[in-house]
């Protein structure tokens, strides 16, 4: 069982691992142990609510299918348990992220002091710059 938050869960028989093996080098059990995780989980007929569901489809991630199966591949790590528990963890994550409201942006502006100093600052350059000038006789 895989906690989601205070009242969602999600049961083992949801989600799919599947053990198989590790890309790049790994020394002398590379093509011999299977320790990396190849977790599915079917977002459309799984027991989340409506509205979780309705968030996970609507993100746009490259390992959402358009038949609504998610994918996640762990290989970090060297043991099988260690990249099941990461692939679950990232699992909920990825859950917990859809339902999050995005805060709205305020278009703000700068303060009149802020304004005024920058162009003080600007006015002050150019009389610099017109100092170094030839001077006309």
């Amino acid at each position: 069982m895989l906690k989601i938050s205070n009242t969602v869960t999600l049961q083992a028989w949801e989600i799919t691992l599947t053990a198989i093996r590790s890309q790049g080098a790994g020394g002398q059990n590379v093509n011999k142990v299977s320790s990396a995780i190849h977790l599915q989980f079917d977002i459309i007929h799984s027991s989340l609510p409506d509205i979780y569901k309705q968030g996970l489809m609507a993100l746009s991630d490259s390992r959402i299918s358009k038949q609504g199966i998610l994918t996640i591949k762990a290989q970090q790590f060297r043991t099988q348990e260690q990249n099941k528990e990461d692939a679950l963890e990232r699992l909920a994550q990825i859950i917990r992220s859809a339902v999050q409201v995005q805060k709205k942006r305020r278009p703000t502006k700068p303060s009149r002091a802020a304004n005024e100093k920058r162009l003080k600052s600007k006015n002050a350059r150019s009389q610099t710059k017109s100092l170094r000038t030839r001077v006309s006789h």
